[in-house]
C-alpha cells in the first residue's frame, strides 16, 4: 500500500496523478433537518454531466454539514481518491479542478512532515490548507473551485481560482448556505429560480451578460457567485460569512527588459504551462481554430504517437479557418519526427444543429450568451468526447492579455499620444493600415487621450441611453427599475494599454468566455485547460512595456515573435482577425429559426418584457459579433428566462 509521496519516475504510469473535474455541492444550517442525503442527492444528480464515473455525499457528525461530488475520472481511478475527501480527522473537502504543480507542492510537503495516503491533488490541498491556511491559494497553479470544512475552527472555507476557469455559486440565508458548481444544484432542491430584471434590462439592450461593478451577481436573484481569486470564510454556528481577494494583477509595474530577454522568458513560462496542463494518463487534444492561439498550443506540445485535434468549420462561409487549420497541421507533421502524427478532427455546426440543440444548450449554459458562436464551441466539445478525449487544450486567454482583439489599437495609440509620442504614434498607425488591421481614429480618440475621465462619462451616458432607449423593451418593464438605472453600467479609465488589458482579463470580458467553456465542456464530460492562463505567464505580460503587445503594425507581437519560425509564416503573420465565429448572419435567415424568434419576442411580450410593436418588427439577422444583435438576445432570453420544453 503506497502511503507516502510518489516522486517523478519513481512510478512509469502513476506520474501524472489528478483527481479531474467534478461537480461540487454542499448544504450547511443548524436546521439538521435541512442538511440530508437526500436533498444532497438531487444537488449531485443535477449536476451528473459534470462527473458521470462516481459520486458520493456525506454529512458530519452533527449533521450541520453536507457534502456532494459528481466524479469525473481522467486519473487515478481507485476510491482513495474519490470525494468527499478527509484528512488528519479534521478536514473534509469538495473540489473541482486541477492544481497543475501539485507535485512540485507535494513534494515540499512531504519535507514538511505530511503523508499521503492517495495519489490525488486534492490531498495535497488539505495538506497545503493545513500548512499555509488560506495563504495556501496563493502556492496553487492551477484551476480550482473547493469547499474545506475545517472541524476544529468551525468554519467552512470555500475558495475560487484566479481568473475563474471553474464556478462556484452559493445561496445565502439565515437558515442555510449552499453551494454548488452549478445552479441547477439549488433549483433541485426547491430554491427559486427568479429572474433578475436589471441583469435581464441589460443583457437585452447592451449584451452584457455580467455586471462589472458587482461580480457575484448573476441573472438571478439571491444567487451568487464568488469572484476569481476571491476565498469566502463561513462560521458554521451562525451562518455568517466573509469574502476576500486573495490575488490581483499589477497592471502598473513594468519592468525594463530586452525583446530577446521577454520573448524567451514568455516562451519558458508558456511552455512550462503546456508542460503542466499535459499531465495526463487519458487522452489529451487541442482545440484549433486555425488561428495563432490554439496554433501556438499545439506547436509547443511534445506528444509521442498520434495527437488529435478539433476544430469547428463552416465550407463556403468567406470566415471559415478550414485552409489554416490544414495549414498548421501540415506544416507541424512535416516538422515533428516520423512516429508523431497528428489527426485533425473537423464538425460542420449548422442552422438546423443549432435549432435542434437550443434547449440544451441553453440548459447547460444558465445564463444568456451573446452569439452562436458559443453553439460552435458546444460541438467542438462533443467531437471531443465522441473520439474518446476526455482533455482538451484551448487558447482563451490570449487576445485579452496580449492584445489580439483590434478593439486594443486605438487604446495603444491613445498611450502614445497622451505621452506626447506624436511620430511614434503617426509610425504605428501607417503600419498598422499596411497590415489592413481596421480600428477607428478621430477628434475624439484625441480627446480621451488627453481627458480620460471625461471619456468614461461620456461612454457610460452612451450605456445609459442605449439601455433606456432600446426601442423594443417595454416602458413598464424599465419603469419598474427605477433607481437601478445605472447598475452594471461602467467604463474603465484608460490611461494606458494596461488599463483596458487589466479590465477585460480580470473585470469584464474574459470570465465570460470562461463560463461558456466550463458548461460546453462539462456538457460533454471533456475537461478544458487553458495554458495561456498560468498566472505567472500573466502577470510576466502584464509587466512588459505596451509596445511588446502592439509593436510595428502587428497585434500580439511578442506571441508572434515568439512562434516564428514553429509556425508557417501564414499563421505567424497572419493579418485577418477573425474571432471564434460561425455564419450566424446565414444561420437567422432560416425559416425555422426566424420562427422560434418570432416565438421568443412572443414569450418575452406576454411577460411584460418587450412591446407588442416588437412582434410586428422582421428579424434582422446579424453576424455573431455584430452589434445591436437584437433578435438573438430575444431568442436567447427567452429560453433561459421563460423555457418552454416544446421549443
Amino acid at each position: 500500500m503506497w502511503s507516502n509521496l510518489f516522486y517523478p519516475g519513481l512510478l512509469p504510469g502513476f506520474f501524472w496523478i489528478f483527481t479531474a473535474m467534478c461537480g461540487i455541492a454542499g448544504i450547511i444550517s443548524s436546521n439538521t433537518s435541512l442538511v440530508n442525503r437526500e436533498q444532497l442527492t438531487k444537488m449531485t444528480d443535477a449536476l451528473a454531466h459534470r462527473g458521470p464515473d462516481g459520486q458520493g455525499q456525506w454529512i458530519n457528525s452533527r449533521g450541520n454539514v453536507g457534502f456532494g461530488h459528481r466524479r469525473l475520472s481522467i486519473i487515478d481511478l481507485t476510491t482513495a481518491g474519490a470525494q468527499p475527501m478527509h484528512y488528519l480527522k479534521r478536514y473534509s473537502i469538495v473540489y473541482n479542478g486541477e492544481i497543475y504543480n501539485y507535485i512540485e507542492l507535494k513534494e515540499v510537503l512531504y519535507k514538511k512532515g505530511y503523508r499521503f495516503q492517495s495519489t490525488s491533488d486534492t490531498e495535497v490541498i488539505l495538506a497545503a490548507y493545513d500548512y499555509w491556511k488560506e495563504d495556501c491559494l496563493e502556492q496553487f497553479d492551477g484551476m480550482f473551485a473547493l469547499a474545506i470544512l475545517d472541524k476544529k475552527a468551525q468554519i467552512v472555507f470555500a475558495a475560487r481560482d484566479r481568473f475563474g476557469e471553474k464556478p462556484f455559486y452559493y445561496v445565502a440565508n439565515d437558515v442555510r448556505f449552499a453551494f454548488a458548481s452549478e445552479m441547477k444544484a439549488f433549483w433541485a432542491i426547491g430554491i427559486e429560480k427568479k429572474t433578475d430584471e436589471k441583469m435581464l434590462l441589460n443583457y437585452l439592450a447592451l449584451g452584457y451578460v455580467q455586471n462589472a461593478n458587482n461580480k457575484e451577481q448573476t441573472f438571478f436573484k439571491n444567487i451568487y457567485s464568488l469572484p476569481p481569486g476571491s476565498f469566502l470564510l463561513l462560521n458554521i454556528r451562525t451562518l455568517q460569512y466573509k469574502t476576500y481577494t486573495y490575488w490581483d494583477i499589477d497592471k502598473d509595474s513594468v519592468q525594463k527588459i530586452s525583446s530577446i530577454a521577454a520573448i524567451e522568458k514568455c516562451r519558458e513560462l508558456f511552455s512550462l504551462s503546456v508542460k503542466r496542463r499535459l499531465r495526463s494518463d487519458v487522452s489529451v487534444g487541442t482545440s484549433l481554430s486555425g488561428g495563432l492561439d490554439s496554433s501556438a498550443i499545439l506547436a509547443t506540445v511534445n506528444y509521442g504517437g498520434l495527437f488529435k485535434t478539433f476544430s469547428a468549420v463552416f465550407p463556403g462561409f468567406e470566415k471559415d479557418e478550414s485552409k489554416y487549420i490544414r495549414t498548421v497541421t501540415d506544416y507541424l507533421s512535416v516538422a515533428k519526427s516520423s512516429n508523431r502524427q497528428i489527426q485533425q478532427n473537423s464538425i460542420e455546426p449548422s442552422a438546423l444543429g443549432l435549432i435542434k440543440d437550443f434547449e440544451t444548450l441553453c440548459y447547460h449554459q444558465e445564463e444568456p450568451f451573446p452569439s452562436s458562436s458559443i453553439y460552435a464551441q458546444y460541438k467542438v466539445f462533443e467531437l471531443a468526447k465522441q473520439n474518446n478525449v476526455k482533455v482538451l487544450l484551448d487558447g482563451q486567454g490570449a487576445d485579452e492579455t496580449l492584445a489580439g482583439y483590434n478593439k486594443y489599437i486605438h487604446w495603444y495609440l491613445q498611450q502614445l499620444t497622451s505621452k506626447s509620442r506624436f511620430i511614434a504614434a503617426q509610425k504605428e498607425k501607417k503600419l498598422l493600415r499596411k497590415n489592413n488591421l481596421l480600428f477607428n481614429w478621430g477628434i475624439n480618440n484625441y480627446l480621451a487621450a488627453y481627458f480620460p475621465a471625461h471619456a468614461v462619462i461620456q461612454l457610460e451616458q452612451n450605456e445609459y441611453l442605449k439601455t433606456v432607449k432600446q426601442p423594443d423593451i417595454n416602458k413598464d418593464f424599465v419603469a419598474a427599475l427605477q433607481g437601478r438605472e445605472w447598475e452594471g453600467i461602467r467604463k474603465p479609465i484608460i490611461t494606458k494599454l494596461n488599463d483596458i488589458l487589466y479590465f477585460n482579463t480580470h473585470t469584464s470580458g474574459l470570465e465570460e468566455l470562461l463560463r461558456f467553456a466550463d458548461r460546453n465542456s462539462m456538457a460533454h464530460g471533456v475537461e478544458v485547460r487553458l495554458p495561456f492562463l498560468s498566472y505567472e505567464l500573466v502577470q510576466f505580460i502584464f509587466s512588459l512595456p505596451a509596445n511588446f503587445k502592439i509593436h510595428d503594425g502587428w497585434t500580439k507581437w511578442l506571441l508572434r515573435k515568439m512562434m516564428d519560425k514553429k509556425l508557417p509564416d501564414e499563421i505567424v503573420w497572419r493579418k485577418d482577425k477573425v474571432g471564434y465565429e460561425p455564419p450566424q448572419l446565414q444561420w437567422m435567415q432560416n425559416e425555422i429559426l426566424q420562427d422560434y424568434m418570432h416565438e421568443a419576442k412572443r414569450k418575452l411580450v406576454n411577460n411584460g418584457i418587450l412591446k407588442t410593436t416588437a412582434l410586428n418588427k422582421k428579424i434582422t439577422p446579424k453576424a455573431a459579433h455584430e452589434s445591436n444583435n437584437f433578435d438573438w438576445r430575444y431568442l436567447c432570453a427567452a429560453q433561459i428566462i421563460t423555457p418552454d420544453p416544446g421549443f
